[in-house]
């Protein structure tokens, strides 16, 4: 098996899973995103916690509120599908986060007073690269994606409106809602 020559002196800094989604209204804009986080070992420790940015409110909920905060602050700040969104400080919440994901059915979470569930698995596949831009700097990223067809977030037993937008091609499917699993990031 070849290396790669950045991933080579890359240490690990976190392994786990990172499911995650963005609902759309029918113009096309985000009504809902959120990052589901199942940390099986990382340099901040273990844990799940879930990131929910809603309505221009971004929240934080985990048993473990110094990883959940590391992760929203070190990761999700920096992914793409947050860019352009207005991202405030968060409300960090101490709560139970659990989870239950498989990539033959899809996802379901409830933390504190948010539920989220996926289904409709269409695809599993291997990402891999070495340049995956964060706040300090490029990092390491392998993981298996499972795209999904369908997404619900609610709050508080209320439903956020919004739906998924698949895209892709029957080889390749794509979605705003994925499942991951074997995930590992290197610095």
């Amino acid at each position: 098996m070849s290396k790669s020559s950045a991933g080579s002196n890359r240490r690990i800094i976190l392994a786990g899973a990172n499911p995650g989604l963005r609902l759309f209204d029918e113009n096309g804009k985000v009504t809902a995103y959120a990052s589901i986080w199942m940390v099986d070992w990382s340099i901040r420790g273990s844990g799940t916690a879930v990131v929910l940015w809603f309505d221009g409110i971004v929240r934080v909920v985990s048993e473990d509120v110094d990883l959940a905060s590391w992760l929203e602050r070190y990761f999700v700040r920096s992914f793409i599908e947050v860019q352009g969104l207005p991202w405030h400080e968060p409300a960090v919440e101490r709560d139970l986060v659990q989870v239950r994901m498989n990539l033959a059915d899809g996802l379901s979470a409830k933390a504190a007073d948010i539920q989220i569930e996926m289904g409709g698995v269409l695809d599993r596949r291997l990402f891999a690269t070495d340049d995956f831009p964060l706040a300090e700097g490029n990092h390491s990223l392998s993981l298996v994606i499972a795209p999904v067809r369908s997404a619900t977030v609610s709050i508080g037993g209320a439903s956020v409106p919004g739906f998924v937008q698949v895209d892709g091609s029957p080889d390749k499917p794509g979605s705003s809602a994925f499942l991951t699993t074997a995930e590992v990031w290197q610095r």
